[in-house]
């Protein structure tokens, strides 16, 4: 049971929390030890707080769940974690979360109960709305980088970055929305009644226009923001956001992967190298050059 709970909970989703550090690292502060312990408190929060919603998604979701070629094997769908069980451990996590996120910081105790209503407005209702839904998703990103702006004092921090996450964000969405529109074929609809407002052609055209804002977003980022003023040298790793994005593409629409984008990004090796690269070039640039 506690196997069980733990694969509920989705700790290989933790990845998408790395958001939460972003703002220390691109703020030039990743060697201030206090900012950085505060980063890692609320990284660890903020998983914390996804696995409350992933439990009460799953508990929500449990109907749909069951009709699904792939999430019928969840936990809570397959019956090998009980309802009693699932509900009496979001009950105690979010005893655990709450006092421990203000004690942190009360902003970042508002955003964490702003994400949590968000949620169940999301489970609720907004799931359903086309375009909607991958807007809602996109937030639930940008919140995970105004939570980790919320433990420090930024200094070289640009809101440029709250855009590249919002259309980086978008971007994965449609990604997971076009897989999933594509692997339940005739039955999408029964597992996810907002497909119905898809289609593959509107998702690849929608795919196309962020993928190519996401590119210039973060284009204009590295040579507008405050920490690249007067230095253009953050604009050598625009070709490994160029390659991120065409693999992710190519993953989408050649492999008819991406309907779990932090499973692609724990599989897929060429993604896994671009992302290194890319993250030790700006390591250098931000902490050795100077």
């Amino acid at each position: 049971m506690l196997t069980a709970l733990l694969k509920t909970m989705r700790p290989r989703q933790w990845t998408k929390n790395a958001f939460v550090i972003a703002p220390l690292f691109f703020d030039g502060q990743i060697t201030n030890l206090p900012f950085l312990e505060r980063v890692i408190a609320a990284f660890f929060l903020f998983c914390l707080l996804s696995s409350t919603i992933y439990i009460f998604n799953d508990i929500t979701d449990l109907e749909a769940d069951k009709l699904h070629p792939q999430k019928k094997n969840r936990p809570i769908a397959s019956g090998r974690l009980p309802l009693s069980v699932a509900w009496a451990a979001e009950i105690i996590l979010l005893v655990i979360l709450l006092p421990l996120s203000y004690w942190l910081s009360p902003i970042f105790a508002a955003i964490v109960v702003c994400y949590i209503i968000l949620n169940l407005a999301y489970s609720k209702w907004l799931k359903h709305v086309p375009l909607l839904d991958v807007l809602i998703l996109a937030a639930f990103f940008v919140m995970r980088v105004g939570a980790g702006v919320s433990v420090i004092q930024v200094k070289l921090f640009s809101p440029w970055l709250y855009v590249v996450t919002t259309l980086l964000a978008l971007y994965l969405g449609l990604g997971k929305r076009r897989s999933e529109l594509a692997l339940l074929a005739d039955n999408a609809n029964s597992h996810r009644p907002v497909l119905q407002g898809y289609t593959l052609p509107l998702l690849d055209q929608l795919i196309t226009i962020v993928s190519g804002s996401t590119l210039v977003a973060y284009s204009l980022y590295t040579f507008l923001s405050p920490i690249a003023v007067g230095n253009h040298s953050l604009m050598l790793t625009i070709p490994f956001v160029l390659y991120g994005i065409f693999r992710y593409l190519y993953l989408i629409q050649v492999k008819h992967s991406g309907g779990a984008p932090e499973e692609v990004l724990l599989s897929d090796r060429p993604l896994q190298l671009s992302i290194l690269g890319w993250t030790a070039l700006l390591f250098v640039l931000f902490y050795i050059i100077q």
